[in-house]
Order: C-alpha cells, then sequence, then structure tokens
C-alpha cells in the first residue's frame, strides 16, 4: 500500500494535513444529488482513505444534499484527532438537482448548522466561502457582506477558519481585509491553468490552493502529452496528473474524488511517482498548448 507520506504537509491555520487528501463529492448519487447508488462502498472509500493516511477530506453539506457529511459520519465518526474536515457553504440544491446560490445572513448560517449536525462536529476545521457568482468560473463582485456573516460565526465559536472557493484574485485581496484566509479552492489541473500567477502568490503568503477538478472532474482529462508520460512511467494519467499537481507548488493540496476504491487506492499511489524533469517539462507545455482557459 502506498503511503502518502511522501508528499510532505502544508498548514491549514492552526491545523497540519499531508498534501494528498480525498474529496467527497462523488459519494453522493448521480449528479451529485441523492444517495449513492451502493452505500457499503461509499463507507468502505471513506475508512480505507483514513485508514492509507489521508487527514485532509473535503465536503459540503449541499453535496447530495445533506448526503455526503452523513456519510463522513457514518464512517468515521467518532474522528481521529488528526482528521481536519473542510466543507463549504454559499450554495443550496434544488429540487431537481440545481445548483442554486445561497449567500443571506440565514442561509449562510444555516449551511454552518446543517454541517455541524450532520457531521456530528461542535466546531468546523475550515469553512469555505463559494462564490456563486460565476456560472463556468470566478466572477468579479464584493464578498463583503456573505464573508462577513462568516467572520461573526467564527467569532462565535462555531469555525475554526475560514477559506474562499470559486474567487478572482480581488476577491481573495478583498477577503483578507476582512478576515485571515486559510486556503483557496479553485479549478485547476494540468489543463486548466488559468490560476498559475496565484498559486505562486498564495505560496509566498503561507496560504493554502487546493484545487478542485484536479483530474478534470467528471470529464477525465485528455492529452496524449500525459498519455505518453503515463506510459514511458508505468503509472495512470491519473496518477500523472496527480504526480505534477504535487510538483508545481508546495502550497497545493489534492482533494481528488471517487466512490470507487480501486480508484482510490490508484490517486494515493501518485505519492509514489517521481517525475523525471524531462516528463515535468513535456507536461508544463500542456496548459500553453490548451491556453488557459
Amino acid at each position: 500500500m502506498s503511503t502518502i507520506n511522501r508528499t510532505g504537509t502544508f498548514a491549514l491555520g492552526d491545523r497540519t494535513v499531508k498534501r494528498l487528501g480525498y474529496g467527497a463529492m462523488q459519494l453522493a448519487g448521480p449528479g451529485v444529488f441523492g444517495p449513492p447508488r451502493d452505500t457499503d462502498a461509499a463507507l468502505t472509500v471513506l475508512r480505507e482513505a483514513v485508514v492509507s493516511g489521508v487527514n485532509h477530506i473535503d465536503t459540503s453539506d449541499y453535496y447530495g444534499p445533506h448526503v455526503t457529511n452523513q456519510l463522513i459520519r457514518r464512517a468515521l465518526h467518532p474522528y481521529r484527532d488528526d482528521l481536519v474536515i473542510v466543507t463549504k457553504i454559499g450554495a443550496r440544491r434544488g429540487a431537481d438537482g440545481s445548483w442554486l446560490q445561497a449567500s443571506s445572513p440565514e442561509e449562510l448560517t444555516q449551511a454552518v448548522h446543517d454541517n455541524l449536525r450532520n457531521l456530528g462536529l461542535d466546531v468546523l476545521d475550515v469553512v469555505n466561502l463559494r462564490s456563486m457568482s460565476g456560472v463556468h468560473g470566478p466572477a468579479e463582485g464584493s464578498l463583503e457582506a456573505p464573508l462577513s456573516v462568516v467572520a461573526e460565526l467564527q467569532r462565535k465559536g462555531l469555525v475554526r477558519h475560514i477559506g474562499l472557493s470559486n474567487v478572482t484574485p480581488a476577491q481573495i485581496e478583498e477577503g483578507r481585509r476582512i478576515v485571515k484566509i486559510v486556503c483557496v479552492q479553485n479549478h485547476y489541473n494540468l489543463v486548466h491553468r488559468a490560476d498559475d500567477a496565484l498559486i505562486d502568490d498564495l505560496a509566498i503568503e503561507g496560504i493554502a490552493y487546493v484545487p478542485f477538478f484536479p483530474l478534470g472532474g467528471f470529464s477525465p482529462l485528455q492529452s496524449s502529452i500525459l498519455s505518453d508520460v503515463a506510459e514511458r512511467l508505468g503509472a495512470t494519467a491519473m496518477q500523472v496528473a496527480l504526480a505534477w499537481l504535487l510538483r508545481r507548488a508546495p502550497n497545493i493540496l489534492l482533494i481528488p474524488g471517487t466512490s470507487s476504491l480501486a480508484h482510490l487506492r490508484e490517486n494515493l499511489a501518485a505519492a509514489d511517482l517521481d517525475l523525471p524533469k524531462d516528463a515535468g517539462v513535456a507536461l508544463d507545455g500542456i496548459g500553453a498548448h490548451a491556453g488557459a482557459s
């Protein structure tokens, strides 16, 4: 079994996590809505992740909704002292499974209480405020009002640390004037490279960058360069994509998600993959070919 200790660690506020974690989104049903097809399999994946050394789990109560957090509680509660559970608020699900903005003070407060209840916690380690202003990516707009609500919940002792998700550099700067930001969670991977400069700036500030869709999301990354490197190294394309992210910057924390035990083990094995310099150069070029889309 792979050890993820090789990936090193990074700080999330006063907590320290290993750089290779687990994203729980795909444990819910199709479209991240409703219960999983196989509840026992979902519980097994969560337990295997923690047994394998994962101590950073990413989730949200709007996955399901409620489903993913309830699975985490059922599988892992009472939680290990070193386990850091990071959640997101700022959205809700419509009855048809649609993704809707939920950023009023009442909605944000309810979301924190829903996360606490369904996870079985008294305080949330990290809460990411997700901006829903952009449909296909971040869009400018002030986060002062919703972020001030989360900061007040932090002062009340319900939230330990605060992060931002789906945001622009200007929104991060605004957020840091309001409250300490410990992490940023945006769309980024081997192909989707719009945040290259932002990642480096955050690294200087000691702020974690957590890419969502590190493997392309529900449309896996496709690249002949990636495939060629993977074949040469005797690895899967997904393992190479994760290894590239770990190499990209020391403040990157990975949360690849899966509902499959085999895929979980494959993802964690990326910790053992060393990328030769020439392979890294070839992979770096994928973003240039694809453009910072």
